[in-house]
């Protein structure tokens, strides 16, 4: 055997580390690419559904209707099964921009964009769990109608769904989930299955730079109640929606800032929805949805691109119990500061700025929440926001909508009608109490 020198030895060894290295380092051309920086653009928030509840598919196509906050070149949207109680199959999807000048759900053809997931047209989301589609290459405008189409090509039930949109969805037979025009079997005011489409987001508006792929883009997520998710059917007047509005006009951020609806009509901040057994709430309640401490990992935390979150509970915890809801949920104004002062405390804990927002009057109004002990817990609340600092800012909804001759009332020009709920221009003012500052 020939025997070789330590300097061989040596050698030896080096040439084989170095191609050992090439060989577990990829070429330039095999290196993974760039991450893309995803930010939400519209977002919902889901519930279960009521025993009575036995909505279901059946060979069928949900098209619905989606409003954006920012624009972006590229979109990937978010379907939830977080309420099923078994497999949910979606046969296809399809998302394309809504055809210009029509409030219809028709399409147009030119946008049309079949979405897969892991490579697949049609994907099982397991009971429980959400799914992701790969992303797809479109351009989105910003403040724009998107058109969601999936085919149910099973019996499938209705079980994940925000009940109260406030947007007509059209449900057609069979698969016509490509079809630029649809003929639709029924128009509901739901959106089923579907709570999310980010964008890799573009910049527009008057402080826009270019329009490439930025960064820097971020979503706001507003959690908040009926007051939050409100606006006149079709009209996308929600307060968010006029925030969104806000943030691309004059004296905005210089980047993209997506803004999210993660309101629930009845939504409580402390207690799920307990309608007190034989109560006619038993048919409707459980659309009200898990309470705001339950649900703030789902809705606010993993929402793409968060940077920012505008809080408005309080209202429900205060007139649901002895209404809707046992006695025994009663809150205190107290109760109110130590709920709110967790959803701090789990916003900073993930890097997230949180603005609170002081709850809005409600005195005289037609659900029978209003009573002294419920204005006195309000003021405790609001004087603990406005004072303790303990939330990054504060939004001050009640100063913008008050009746100053009577300051626990709405304002006659902001009351929907029944002195609590906000109509248009109530919407408005509360988007304008909103400091822009907080974005910058």
């Amino acid at each position: 055997m020939k025997h070789l020198t330590v300097r061989q030895r040596l050698a030896a060894l080096f040439t084989g580390a170095l191609l050992l290295g090439a060989a577990l380092t990829p070429s330039a051309s095999a290196q993974a690419p760039e991450p893309t920086t995803w930010t939400g653009t519209w977002g919902t928030a889901p519930t279960t559904v009521p025993k009575t509840d036995t909505t279901a598919f059946h060979d069928q196509t949900i098209r619905q209707i989606v409003h954006t906050s920012i624009a972006g070149s590229a979109l990937r949207i978010r379907l939830s099964n977080e309420f099923g109680k078994q497999p949910l199959k979606i046969g296809e999807v399809h998302v394309a921009r809504r055809a210009s000048g029509t409030d219809e759900p028709t399409i147009d053809p030119a946008t049309d964009r079949e979405l897969t997931f892991s490579g697949k047209s049609s994907v099982t989301i397991p009971a429980g769990a959400p799914a992701l589609s790969d992303p797809v290459t479109l351009r989105v405008p910003a403040r724009s109608d998107l058109v969601v189409s999936l085919h149910l090509p099973g019996s499938t039930p209705g079980s994940t769904v925000n009940s109260f949109a406030a947007q007509r969805s059209y449900i057609a037979a069979g698969n016509v989930t490509g079809e630029t025009k649809i003929e639709p079997q029924s128009v509901t005011e739901r959106w089923y299955f579907l709570t999310g489409v980010s964008v890799r987001a573009t910049s527009t508006g008057p402080t826009a730079t270019g329009s490439s792929g930025t960064g820097k883009a971020s979503a706001a997520v507003a959690l908040g109640d009926s007051i939050t998710a409100d606006t006149t059917l079709g009209t996308n007047h929600r307060w968010t929606d006029y925030l969104a509005q806000r943030l691309q006009g004059p004296g905005g951020p210089r980047n993209p800032v997506g803004v999210l609806n993660k309101g629930i009509s009845g939504n409580r901040l402390l207690h799920d929805p307990n309608p007190p057994a034989g109560h006619p709430a038993e048919a409707y309640a459980a659309y009200f949805g898990e309470s705001g401490l339950k649900r703030f990992d789902r809705d606010v935390a993993a929402q793409p691109g968060v940077r920012h979150v505008l809080v408005l509970l309080g209202v429900n915890d205060l007139g649901h119990p002895g209404n809707i809801a046992p006695l025994s949920e009663k809150v205190t104004g107290l109760d109110l500061i130590d709920g709110h002062r967790q959803l701090i405390a789990r916003a900073h804990e993930r890097g997230l700025r949180i603005y609170g927002a002081t709850i809005t009057p409600f005195k005289n109004d037609t659900l029978g929440f209003y009573t002294p002990e419920n204005a006195a817990a309000r003021q405790t609340f609001n004087h603990w926001l406005r004072t303790s600092g303990e939330y990054d800012g504060v939004i001050d909804f009640d100063a913008a909508l008050r009746d100053p001759a009577d300051p626990e009332r709405l304002l006659a020009a902001y009351d929907s009608g029944d002195h609590l709920h906000t109509n248009d221009a109530g919407r408005e003012a509360m988007a304008r109490a909103v400091p822009l500052r907080f974005f910058k």
